[in-house]
Order: C-alpha cells, then structure tokens, then sequence
C-alpha cells in the first residue's frame, strides 16, 4: 500500500499532519504496519481531513518530534 503522504508535511498543535492528515505516531510507524493496520489508518483520513479544514500548516515535521513518537512508540 502507498503512503498518503503528499509532501506538504506540517503538524497542527495536536501533532496531526495537516498534508496527509496522519499522526506523527502513524507517520513513525507506516514503514512498520502491516497492510491492515496501513487500511485503518487510511480509512480514517478523509474524515479527519473534514474535521481538520481551514487549518493550516503550523509546525514542521521536524527530526525531535520524530524521535519523541519513535520514543512513545516503543514504550
């Protein structure tokens, strides 16, 4: 399955990509999921883009909040 990323990365406050409109948490693990878990991530991602409209790229993805979800993630 084909990441939805758009290369329009930029997290909200809430640490949502508001170019694919994944979390950082699914953005870290997708080179990991199996297809099912890359399905429910993507099954979510037209109503989150619904409920995220108007907002705008406030935040780049940036390496430390990259290694902060790799760090949650792991726990």
């Amino acid at each position: 399955m084909h990441s939805p990323c758009v290369a329009r990365c930029g997290l909200n406050a809430d640490d949502y990509c508001m170019g694919c409109f994944r979390h950082i948490d699914e953005i870290v693990i997708w080179s990991q999921a199996s297809d099912e878990q890359k399905k429910q991530i993507c099954d979510k991602l037209a109503d989150r883009k619904k409920q995220f409209s108007g907002d705008g790229n406030s935040q780049t993805l940036s390496r430390a909040k990259w290694l902060e979800a790799e760090k949650r993630i792991k726990r």
